[in-house]
Formats: C-alpha cells, sequence, structure tokens
C-alpha cells in the first residue's frame, strides 16, 4: 500500500483538482439533492465565490440521507435521478462532484459518474464498503466516525488501498451533541493521507427526530482548523438553510459562503510552508 500526500480528483472534460499540493480545496453543495434547481443554483454560487477567491473546489449533495433518525425522515432522490443531477452539474460547471455511498451494490454506479467516493462516517469501518470502493479506480474521502479513536485511521486508509483523503468532522459528546477535537487533524496527518475538515457537520446536534446544529460555530472552526493545518474544507451551503429538508440547522447560507472561507484561505496561505506546501 502507498499513501500519497495529494490525491487528483477529476478526469475527462473536468480540470483536475489536487488535494493536498499548494491551494486549499473547498467540498461544499446542499446537504441533500432536493432538486435540480437548487443544485445548479448552489453550483454557481459556490463557483463564483472560489472563484472570487482563486481556490479550487469539489460540488458534494447526497441522493440518499440513509442515516436519519426518523423513518419518515426525507430520504432524497435515490440513485438513479440523484446520479443524474449530479452528472448534470459536472458537465455543467465543468467540475468535479461527490457523494456519499451507503453499500457495496451502490459503488459501480456511482464511480461511473462521480470524481470521489465519500464514505459516511457511521459507515467508516464497513471493510468490504471501504475496499469496494478502493477498487473503483475513483478516489476515496473517508469520513472518520464520531466514535472512532484517531489509532483506528490508519485501518481505514490500509482497507482503501489506494487514492484516500480522511475527513474529520466531530466527536460525540454525551447523547445529543458534538464537539470537534482539532488535534485530530494533527493526528491524521500522521497517516501521510491529505486532510479535510468538515465544517458544517461538525456542529451538528444529532440524536433528535431532526438533526440540530450550531451554524454560527461553522466560521470559527473553520478558521481553527486551517490554523492547526487542512488540505480541504468541507461545507454544506444552501440559499436559504432555515428551508432545507436535511440538517437545517448546520448548513451556512449561500450568500454568507464568501466571507466564511475569505479568512480561512489567507490563514491557509500562512501555514501551509509549516506542513511542507509548496
Amino acid at each position: 500500500m502507498v499513501v500519497t500526500k495529494s490525491i487528483r480528483v477529476g478526469s475527462g472534460a473536468v480540470e483536475p483538482v489536487e488535494v493536498g499540493a499548494e491551494s486549499l480545496v473547498v467540498i461544499a453543495g446542499p446537504c441533500g439533492l432536493e432538486s435540480a434547481q437548487l443544485a445548479h443554483d448552489v453550483a454557481g454560487g459556490v463557483q463564483d465565490v472560489c472563484a472570487r477567491l482563486g481556490i479550487p473546489w469539489i460540488f458534494k449533495s447526497s441522493f440518499d440521507k440513509a442515516n436519519r433518525t426518523a423513518a419518515a425522515g426525507w430520504r432524497g432522490p435515490g440513485l438513479e435521478d440523484g446520479l443524474a443531477m449530479l452528472g448534470a452539474i459536472r458537465r455543467a460547471f465543468a467540475v468535479p462532484v461527490t457523494t456519499d455511498v451507503h453499500a457495496v451494490q451502490q459503488v459501480a454506479s456511482v464511480a461511473s459518474v462521480v470524481d470521489l467516493l465519500q464514505i459516511p462516517a457511521f459507515l467508516c469501518r464497513q471493510t468490504d464498503l471501504l475496499v469496494a470502493c478502493g477498487r473503483s479506480g475513483k478516489p476515496v474521502n473517508a469520513k472518520r466516525g464520531q466514535f472512532l479513536a484517531p489509532s483506528a485511521l490508519a485501518g481505514i486508509v490500509e482497507k482503501v488501498g489506494g487514492p484516500v483523503m480522511l475527513t474529520e468532522r466531530g466527536t460525540s459528546f454525551g447523547h445529543g451533541d458534538l464537539v470537534a477535537d482539532l488535534r485530530l487533524l494533527h493526528w491524521m496527518r500522521a497517516t501521510g493521507a491529505p486532510v479535510c475538515f468538515d465544517a458544517t457537520h461538525s456542529v451538528q446536534q444529532p440524536g433528535g427526530t431532526v438533526t440540530g446544529g450550531r451554524r454560527e460555530m461553522v466560521a470559527p472552526l473553520a478558521r481553527a482548523a486551517a490554523a492547526v493545518g487542512i488540505d480541504a474544507l468541507f461545507l454544506e451551503t444552501h440559499p436559504n438553510p432555515a428551508l432545507a429538508r436535511s440538517d437545517a440547522g448546520s448548513q451556512v447560507p449561500l450568500d454568507r459562503l464568501y466571507e466564511i472561507l475569505a479568512p480561512v484561505v489567507e490563514i491557509y496561505t500562512c501555514v501551509r510552508p509549516s506542513l511542507g506546501h509548496p
């Protein structure tokens, strides 16, 4: 197994993005694919912000919210329609796209459309899923489970067995809250894989019928993560988070994205040389 300090995301008509190279990479989009129009609107907004900041980005959204607490919770458009929406975004904006996979039988279909396969935090120990994603030919973004000790991170990298990045998204704190332990970013870097901080899931308050969140903490935690050292920043954004069909409490308003990201990019630029980047 060879662990690389950067991974290449995107091919063909999409300009590849290097995660772990000289620029901070933003992974952003709405939590769920509520509609093709919403996905298009958010993608356009994120692209404009990242162009102003001069940074590359990857579009993210989910076709299935498979880990909702309530049985009646909104799930999304499903695999077929969701992949069609993601493919349309990829073509329209010439940007790499990513989404999460929940089962081995989804891997081939998802890998045929997206550029980066995402392992949900709750599934980060599922060996068959990790191995299947690693064998897909696409790079993998594995989220650390809220319950997982940092000593287990090397096992995730080993199971994937190919290009992989690791994402921190908070640690369970009691039964209805998460805490962002930024020491984990340093320990993740020790695996040799690129490191990402998920700023919006880290402020969730899970466990209720509807997942809550402390949106006001996204910006300060993102700045703090950049100061510790990250290669990518993950955050979910929506034109009107209060009306979002999932994760309404933690998504950030699309019209605030620039003011959140600008200081993060500035901090990243200051810290980057100490992390061994160009």
